[in-house]
């Protein structure tokens, strides 16, 4: 429950924590990872109980897939909503069945990472998100690609979410992750910092203890990066404050 999130970041002396359970879908999209309608009425209530304790500052977020066809749904269904952000996140592709202990030929790396990249622009251009979660997910399973390929593919990307005023987090589960580094790589932060394209830190915390986990690193990483300030959001509005 949100409260149990609340109550670790208060421990771990976390000012704020922004919830952001998976968003219900319709057709049955994924349904073993996103809540369903009774689901997000319990969360949207427990997140008002935590915000109630007084334990921290708890946002009322929520993490939207996007996957073809989305738009017209999530574009209805965001604004009855009162959240505080909206992270966006890509999920599909076939990057889970990455073994990385296989070698795989560098063209259907490439493909792979292209595919996944091409649906985060789409996703930018819906303009229904605040955040991109997990920004170089395809990396999660430990098989990596060039930095050639890495520019080539990811630059795009990064200059559409800075025209777009989006901003990307910094992922610290993948550090725990077989990729053993933040989402995104410190070379993708750099990019993203020479584009001035905002950050939040992320933990992906599936679990209250692991609420804050690595932030020191993150933010070590950020300030390499060229960062001296993060984002924070109140009703989907942003605010840039030093950390």
């Amino acid at each position: 429950m949100p409260v149990d999130y609340a109550e670790f970041a208060e421990l771990k002396g976390l000012e704020e924590i922004a919830c952001t359970d998976h968003a219900p879908a319709p057709w049955k999209y994924d349904p073993e990872h996103r809540m369903v309608s009774p689901q997000f009425v319990r969360y949207r209530d427990g997140v008002l109980k935590a915000q109630a304790t007084g334990k921290c500052r708890v946002l009322y977020g929520i993490e939207a897939d996007y996957y073809d066809g989305c738009e017209p749904y999530l574009a209805r269904w965001l604004p009855e909503q009162s959240f505080d952000l909206v992270l966006g996140s890509v999920h599909t592709g076939d990057f889970w069945k990455f073994d990385a202990r296989r070698e795989y030929p560098d063209p259907f790396i490439k493909n792979l990472w292209r595919v996944y990249f091409t649906q985060l622009q789409k996703l930018v251009r819906t303009g229904l998100y605040d955040v991109i979660a997990h920004f170089d997910l395809p990396k999660r399973s430990g098989i990596g690609i060039t930095d050639a390929i890495l520019r080539e593919i990811v630059i795009p990307t990064l200059d559409a979410v800075a025209q777009a005023g989006m901003g990307i987090e910094i992922n610290t589960s993948g550090l725990h992750h077989p990729a053993g580094e933040t989402y995104p790589s410190p070379q993708i932060l750099s990019w993203a910092c020479e584009r001035s394209i905002p950050i939040t830190f992320g933990s992906d915390a599936h679990s209250p203890d692991r609420v804050g986990n690595d932030f020191e690193t993150a933010m070590q990483l950020a300030r390499e990066a060229g960062y001296t300030h993060s984002a924070r959001y109140r009703q989907r509005q942003r605010t840039l404050e030093p950390f």
